[in-house]
């Protein structure tokens, strides 16, 4: 008769490990029910992953021109704003000018004058609009103030370049009574080679510092839109040409006639200004509605990725946590017998 030794130290091992192989599931097991998705995508694809990585990426870059087109139309609406305050400022003066056919009073003329001086401020205002920390009508030189204001300096370098001009023209200054001898047509010579100035090289030099080619926004991976207009289109040249002639000679001792001419030059010129402004408007309008159509095909094109991606790193979540709480009865099974094991001792019985 052969006598075997009785011991319960490798049913204590047995229990230690399913418990420990219980743990491990069990915490994997979570993470995959909150985050409904394979804790180690690497094994269960394997060969398989490259694809899933390259979806990620995919969506990752769709995700952020999603993100990127939200500042767009944001720029693109601030845009709108300040040109729509333009365009406000320009049928103003253009009022203004109109109603002041026939006025001859000083104080009438000085209120118009005024006006004059108001809208181009409205004007500057919103030619040198910023949005987060850019300014929109510098074009790509978008850290620039685009726009020099008329009104400050001692003097500013647009006063200064037209009483010169005067000066060069006439031979006098504004101030001298020698205005009142200005015919129309030497006005009408003098406005024109005004505009030459305005339309040429010399509007950069004494007005605008903006760049002439504007700010260029990714839409979606194939396309891009025009993000903003600058400071140096014809429609604002035109508005600055029309006001400063209002601003500048309206107020002065010349006859009627010649004033007349004045007025008919500034309407013309604030008419030609209102069309450039809106222009400018309607581009950018184009460009909103593109952004809006991309941000359509990208939401397709996320929800696609998205569901690609599900179906190859997703776990049924339902049956994830069926399993975890059969587990925890397990372990909770397993602790009683790992227990009572241990109180099995021939010490106890003899």
């Amino acid at each position: 008769m052969k006598a075997s030794f009785v011991s319960n130290m490798s049913l204590q091992n047995a229990m230690r490990l399913t418990v420990s192989k219980a743990q491990k599931e069990m915490v994997q097991l979570q993470e995959e029910t909150v985050t409904g998705r394979h804790a180690d995508v690497g094994a269960t694809l394997g060969a398989k992953t490259a694809r899933t990585l390259n979806l990620h990426r995919d969506l990752q870059r769709m995700e952020a021109l999603k993100s990127t087109n939200a500042l767009t139309t944001q720029r693109l609406a601030a845009s709108q704003e300040a040109l729509g305050k333009m365009s406000e400022a320009a049928n103003g003066a253009m009022e203004v000018l109109i109603a002041l056919s026939g006025i001859t009073t000083a104080d009438q003329l000085e209120l118009a004058q005024k006006n004059m001086g108001n809208a181009l401020s409205t004007f500057t205002a919103a030619a040198n609009t910023s949005f987060s920390g850019e300014y929109l009508f510098a074009g790509i030189n978008s850290d620039v103030i685009p726009f020099k204001d008329y009104f400050e300096g001692s003097p500013s370098d647009a006063k200064t370049a037209f009483d010169d001009a005067f000066f060069t023209h006439f031979g006098f200054t504004q101030t001298d009574p020698g205005v009142s001898s200005i015919t129309p047509d030497e006005m009408t010579a003098f406005i024109g080679d005004l505009e030459t100035s305005f339309m040429g090289p010399d509007w950069q030099a004494n007005w605008s510092m903006a760049s002439d080619e504007n700010m260029q926004s990714r839409v979606s991976t194939a396309e891009t839109v025009q993000s903003s207009t600058n400071t140096n289109t014809n429609g604002m040249r035109y508005m600055a040409l029309g006001l400063v002639l209002g601003q500048e000679l309206l107020a002065l001792g010349i006859s009627e006639q010649t004033r007349k001419t004045v007025s008919d030059a500034a309407i013309n010129y604030m008419g030609r200004a209102v069309s450039g402004v809106d222009s400018e408007r309607s581009k950018l309008g184009i460009s909103e509605s593109r952004v809006t159509q991309a941000n359509v095909s990208l939401n397709a094109q996320i929800t696609i990725l998205g569901t690609s991606i599900k179906d190859m790193e997703g776990i049924d979540t339902y049956e994830a946590a069926t399993r975890v709480t059969t587990l925890e009865s397990q372990l909770s099974l397993a602790y009683t017998l790992t227990s009572r094991i241990q109180n099995l001792s021939l010490l106890n019985y003899l």
